[in-house]
């Protein structure tokens, strides 16, 4: 093999190589909120909320978003019974209120929430914001993860579902 043919040869595995690894590290286009979330695995109840209150194309959208999305776990939490009747065909609109509460327009990342005291969420009532030693709180709710990072906006973990006024 000439000189000139194994240059070209190990030039062209050298951009295999980097191609292959800058889409195995992020270079990739992140998912948008509700794949992210269903990627997870411990958003199951949200995602399943957010089907039945018709929001799905919503938060495929182009937005950006900022969700505060709730675990399985947060979802526990509700009194008995909540949930379930949330989930009926005619709480659907009660049920999309409760989710938009959730939802701020914009990308709001973690540096910026310590920032500000209030956020006006899409149901158009506003969360409160408030930080103490490290821990920020969304109105009761814990923020215990921040910054997923989706293509339509960012997720941060809460550890209580939050309710409008």
């Amino acid at each position: 093999m000439s000189l000139k043919r194994r240059s070209l040869f190990v030039l062209a595995v050298l951009a295999s190589f980097v191609i292959g690894l800058s889409l195995s590290y992020g270079a990739e286009p992140a998912k948008d909120i509700v794949d992210t979330a269903v990627g997870a695995g411990s958003f199951n109840t949200l995602v399943a909320a957010v089907k039945t209150a018709g929001l799905v194309d919503t938060l495929k959208g182009k937005g950006p978003f900022t969700v505060f999305a709730p675990t399985d776990d947060a979802f526990k939490k509700l009194p008995p019974g909540t949930l379930d009747d949330l989930l009926k065909p005619e709480n659907k609109e009660k049920l999309k209120g409760i989710l938009t509460y959730h939802v701020v327009s914009g990308k709001v990342m973690a540096k910026d929430v310590t920032k500000i005291k209030s956020a006006k969420t899409v149901n158009g009532q506003s969360l409160t914001i408030t930080v103490k030693d490290k821990d920020v709180m969304v109105d009761n709710a814990k923020v215990i993860k921040t910054d997923i990072a989706c293509s339509n906006g960012v997720i941060h973990v809460i550890d209580t579902v939050v309710l409008p006024k």
